[in-house]
């Protein structure tokens, strides 16, 4: 062989070598690595005698090596990932993903399984640990179970209840309130001679007696009552109601107080949850409670004749189902939900003060927003009579497996409205001011520019109507108004109850000096709330309903 050949192919070798070797004192240095040679290179390697075979045993060793490094880091990866649970932290202290910690008794029957779903596909994990989580979700009141928590809740952590709540949800505070679409009820023993006056005054009225519980439920005479039992109402039983295929009815509106003082609830406008009695109501027995409770065992919507059609066949909501039905007899459907929408808010009017009163001890009520379930009956004439305010209201379809929908989209609804299903990562670590102020900045609030450039308010803060001048906001009242403002944008099928909502005409001509009486004896801030959202409603109609 030609010497010149011969050098340049062990020159060329050599530079192989050299190659090989940083190659592999790269790979070395990256610590995780699997070395790959061609065939024709291990060759040349196991050619070359005891060198060569050194080489092999080299890059053997690195090999195995190799392996065990990248053995040990797929371990501690997945130890972090243990350790870290969720709600994992990044670099910068923000949170990869939300956490929901969801408390209930019981929950191997399934009961919260819709809750579960609506979070996990909002992208929330379940945490554990009941002391790391963006949102409690309590089934019962969390008051006291968590009572170290929810005392010390950062800016973002929300919980699902209210303080002070049972001032509506109580079946006896709620009966005995004294508001004139709730049936007369007497709180007992207390009020047991005030009942045998009024009965005495009203002999055809039929009796029932309640407790909290809400069991055992039948009409009874005045005689056959327990009149001395504590913790009991006696009611006024709602004869003669309207009836759909013979059967009476309620109707469960789904309610969500969003904030206190200043007051806001909403309600979910496009659906409700219709349930009839197992029974037909005529001919009435007093002793059959199947013909006039509505109990667990109840009668659904797509098993009635008259509305089976329109639900199932026309694929339309409860709600529009019921619309549906009545306007087809000759009934005004619309001044129902009025009828409605206006005994909630007066509801929630009258017990401000008592919730108010009951958040006091807690650093902040804007954590907390509540969802309840408002049931009502309706007369032959279409009154309509409050019957109870449900906490916590049933979500599960183990009962009626169509009513799925119906449920997760109440869930989902009321998470988006109260901001935790809002696409922004909320973070302890972050300003929690810079997030909403991105969402809604300080000027997407203002209204009424003509009044606040006004000489008026330019001198002062002092009349009503310079108080929502950007001079004039608090850092409160301006948060509040951000909140209101991004409530709104998120509500969905969600619908403003309180502040009422108005027609932009009515907007335009309203005048403060005839403000109804209710809207007289709200607080400032309530006041300053509803004119909010009259300025806005001016500016643009989309904020009207």
């Amino acid at each position: 062989m030609d010497v010149n050949v011969y050098s340049r192919r062990k020159d060329r070798d050599s530079e192989e070598e050299d190659d090989l070797d940083t190659r592999t004192s790269e790979r070395m240095k990256s610590r995780s690595f699997l070395p790959r040679y061609s065939a024709d290179v291990l060759h040349r390697l196991q050619s070359k005698g005891k060198g060569g075979n050194t080489m092999l045993y080299m890059v053997a060793g690195i090999f195995a090596f190799g392996i065990f490094l990248t053995v040990v880091n797929i371990y501690e990866l997945r130890k972090v990932q243990v350790d870290s649970g969720p709600g994992e932290k990044s670099d910068s202290g923000r949170r990869k993903q939300h956490v929901v910690c969801v408390w209930g008794k019981n929950q191997k029957t399934g009961y919260l399984k819709h809750v579960y779903n609506v979070f996990e596909r909002i992208g929330y994990s379940i945490g554990t640990d009941r002391n790391v989580w963006d949102v409690l979700w309590s089934h019962d009141y969390p008051f006291k179970e968590f009572e170290s928590q929810i005392r010390n809740l950062q800016p973002h952590q929300k919980v699902n209840h209210f303080p002070g709540t049972g001032y509506i949800t109580n079946k006896v505070n709620l009966a005995t309130s004294d508001i004139w679409f709730i049936p007369k009820a007497f709180k007992m023993p207390q009020d047991k001679p005030l009942l045998l006056k009024y009965s005495g005054e009203h002999p055809q009225k039929m009796w029932v007696q309640k407790s909290n519980n809400h069991r055992g439920i039948k009409i009874k005479k005045i005689s056959d009552l327990d009149l001395s039992s504590g913790g009991t109402f006696v009611q006024e039983f709602v004869d003669k109601p309207f009836l759909i295929d013979r059967r009476k009815f309620d109707i469960g509106i789904y309610t969500t107080l969003t904030s206190i003082d200043p007051l806001r609830v909403y309600i979910l406008d496009s659906e409700v949850l219709i349930r009839f009695c197992p029974q037909d109501y005529y001919p009435f027995d007093p002793e059959n409670v199947d013909k006039y409770v509505v109990g667990d065992d109840y009668t659904p919507t797509w098993q009635m004749p008259s509305l089976k059609n329109i639900y199932e066949q026309n694929a339309h909501t409860h709600k529009e189902t019921i619309s549906t039905y009545l306007r087809q007899h000759g009934r005004n459907d619309t001044k129902l939900w009025d009828d409605i929408r206006q005994a909630i808010m007066e509801v929630y009017i009258s017990k401000e003060p008592n919730l108010i009163g009951a958040a006091k001890s807690y650093k902040s009520t804007r954590n907390f927003f509540e969802m309840v379930r408002f049931d009502f009956v309706v007369d032959e004439d279409l009154h309509i009579y409050l019957m109870e305010v449900n906490m916590s209201p049933n979500l599960s379809s183990g009962h009626f497996s169509q009513n799925k929908l119906l449920y997760e989209q109440v869930v989902f609804n009321l998470l988006s409205l109260v901001g935790v299903a809002r696409g922004v990562t909320n973070s302890i670590y972050q300003s929690y001011t810079d997030e909403i102020n991105m969402q809604v900045s300080y000027k997407d609030v203002q209204v009424f520019t003509e009044t606040c450039m006004s000489p008026k308010c330019q001198r002062s803060c002092e009349d009503m109507e310079c108080q929502l001048c950007e001079k004039c906001l608090t850092f409160d009242m301006r948060l509040t108004l951000q909140l209101a403002y991004m409530e709104h944008v998120d509500r969905r099928n969600c619908r403003r109850v309180f502040p009422p909502p108005m027609t932009q005409t009515e907007a335009k001509s309203w005048q403060e000096s005839k403000d109804t009486l209710y809207m007289k004896s709200l607080n400032t801030k309530n006041k300053l709330m509803h004119r909010w959202f009259r300025g806005k409603c001016i500016m643009d109609p989309s904020w009207c309903q």
